[in-house]
């Protein structure tokens, strides 16, 4: 397998599908699919005409991507602006091939990324940013999931876990990221939530419904991004919130914690503080402990660094983000504000700036942006 001729040919068959319509993020991810399948396929049955070859492929998978995707606005134009209170129906077939996705024959890791693909109308790139994984591997674990099930009857549908998992992950790229997917993932949710008495299920569901409760003051009305303490609280959703507080406090008398659990009682602190600094940053602690416990996540890991910043002082805070790789995502930020809270303005502005030249979207960056110019501004003076 020639794989400079793959690389060389590569950004000529995007330049194709850009003519032929296709937006340049996705002519990108279809090429990169057919990428993969030329590995696969080449060294058995090499084609005549290589850049023919990747055209027609890359074609084709744009184009399933382009039906997939049309299939999930359907379903989300079935679905208001806000999410339902209460419980959804027992059946839906959009949850039912989150199912069928999370196939036995998969591992939870392959499952959850080809569900995300072909059924949550997320692209290789934003799978690969919500896994930390590079986008090439991200792929060709897509890649050979698909080749996994292909010959597999779909008669045997996946566990809880591996749907919750997707679910958790649509949410969050609706909620943070540049696709409205999260009126969609609470849908569902509630759905499944109809059908099990699971208690990570109502975690998930009650995560969901807290999150999404901030969702008009998470922006100005210029666009941009307002930090969780400085959002106007009026804006909050005290329908979404009251429910929310609801189902967790159901499933947390079960007394069978999980992390969907630990990360719902985290928003609803934040919730039911009346100001940013009425929160209960020790409690909050104490719940991103259960969470690590539960989890051993990098991203609890740093969350947790910047609560005990809040409980403790910024100094404890960065000695908690010591331990952390400084390649874990927003960790570059998370070390800005608290070197910002320890009177630092120096380091602070430097490491806002190195932030916003990493962040995943827009939003993020010019909001890191800004702090780093408003201190630059106050060290100026």
């Amino acid at each position: 397998m020639d794989e400079a001729l793959l690389r060389t040919l590569a950004p000529a068959v995007t330049g194709v599908l850009v003519r032929r319509g296709a937006d340049f993020a996705a002519a990108e991810d279809a090429v990169q699919e057919a990428l993969i399948e030329a590995v696969r396929v080449w060294p058995d049955d090499p084609p005549r005409d290589h850049m023919g070859w990747l055209v027609a492929v890359a074609w084709r998978k744009f184009l399933d991507s382009v039906r997939a995707d049309t299939s999930r606005r359907r379903r989300e134009a079935l679905v208001e602006g806000e999410p339902a209170p209460g419980p959804g129906a027992a059946r839906d077939d959009t949850l039912q091939l989150y199912f069928l996705c999370a196939h036995p024959s998969l591992t939870p890791a392959s499952a959850v990324a080809l569900t995300l693909r072909a059924v949550g109308g997320l692209t290789t790139r934003q799978i690969a940013r919500a896994y930390l994984v590079p986008e090439a591997t991200m792929a060709q674990r897509i890649s050979r999931a698909k080749r996994t099930v292909a010959g597999v009857r779909f008669d045997q549908p996946g566990d809880v876990a591996t749907v919750l998992r997707v679910l958790y992950l649509v949410f969050n790229e609706g909620y943070s990221g540049d696709v409205d997917l999260a009126a969609e993932a609470i849908r569902l949710t509630r759905r499944l939530a109809a059908m099990t008495r699971h208690e990570e299920v109502a975690g998930l569901l009650a995560l969901m419904l807290l999150h999404h409760a901030r969702r008009r003051a998470r922006t100005g009305p210029d666009g941009r991004l307002v930090p969780l303490a400085e959002q106007d609280r009026g804006l909050w959703d005290t329908r979404l919130i009251a429910e929310g507080v609801g189902v967790l406090q159901a499933a947390l008398a079960r007394d069978r914690l999980g992390e969907f659990q630990a990360q719902a009682a985290v928003a609803a602190l934040h919730a039911d503080a009346r100001t940013a600094e009425e929160t209960d940053w020790v409690q909050i602690v104490e719940w991103y402990d259960e969470l690590v416990r539960l989890t051993d996540s990098p991203v609890a890991r740093l969350n947790r660094a910047v609560a005990v910043g809040e409980a403790d002082g910024p100094r404890a805070g960065l000695a908690a983000l010591a331990v952390l790789d400084p390649a874990l995502p927003r960790h570059t930020a998370v070390a800005a504000y608290l070197h910002e809270r320890d009177g630092d303005l120096v380091t602070a502005a430097r490491l806002y700036a190195e932030a916003a030249r990493a962040a995943p979207n827009l939003p993020e960056r010019d909001h890191l942006t800004r702090q780093a110019a408003r201190l630059n501004a106050q060290l100026r003076r």
